[in-house]
């Protein structure tokens, strides 16, 4: 009973730090000005750096309009730009711009030094089983939400037409 017991500890304390992480980033993307889609795309570029605009709106289920607007609003900010794709000159690609004009958060420096010495804390074996872990938790996540996309994606526009 106790192994049940401590497997759903496991993932309320997961889900628990989603909840807390959520309002981390709504106060970030307050400090910094732009909306919680912004800072998931400024996520994005700093992950995986520069995306193409298609690829960009893939990953945050934005259709190509929306996509735009936001890589409009980014540059206006001074926090991303597009440039040519260097194999496909038929595509943009979009990349955060170095030493952007980003406002000092001391606070997000300190909780990325306090998630690394958490990290640095776990035996090696320990910290092996949490990747594991939150690889499968992310695999789930993704596919849940593939299937909850394809659930929601819009109908077939249909015309019509009045009789005549």
């Amino acid at each position: 009973m106790a192994k049940a017991s401590a497997a759903a500890d496991v993932v309320t304390q997961l889900h628990l730090f989603g909840l807390y992480r959520d309002r981390f980033r709504s106060a970030m993307a307050a400090i910094i000005g732009v909306g919680l889609t912004d800072l998931d795309a400024l996520e994005h570029l700093e992950r995986f750096g520069p995306l193409t605009q298609r690829d960009l709106g893939r990953r945050l289920s934005l259709t190509s309009g929306a996509v735009t607007m936001l890589v409009d609003r980014l540059e206006q900010l001074g926090l991303a730009r597009r440039r040519t794709h260097p194999d496909d000159r038929r595509s943009t690609l979009v990349e955060l711009v170095p030493d952007a004009a980003l406002p000092t958060v001391p606070e997000l420096d300190t909780y990325h030094q306090q998630l690394h010495a958490a990290a640095r804390a776990l035996p090696p074996v320990s910290r092996a089983a949490v990747i594991d872990f939150l690889q499968t938790a992310g695999a789930h996540a993704e596919h849940a939400s593939t299937l909850m996309r394809a659930r929601t994606k819009p109908r077939p526009r249909t015309t019509s037409r009045p009789d005549r």
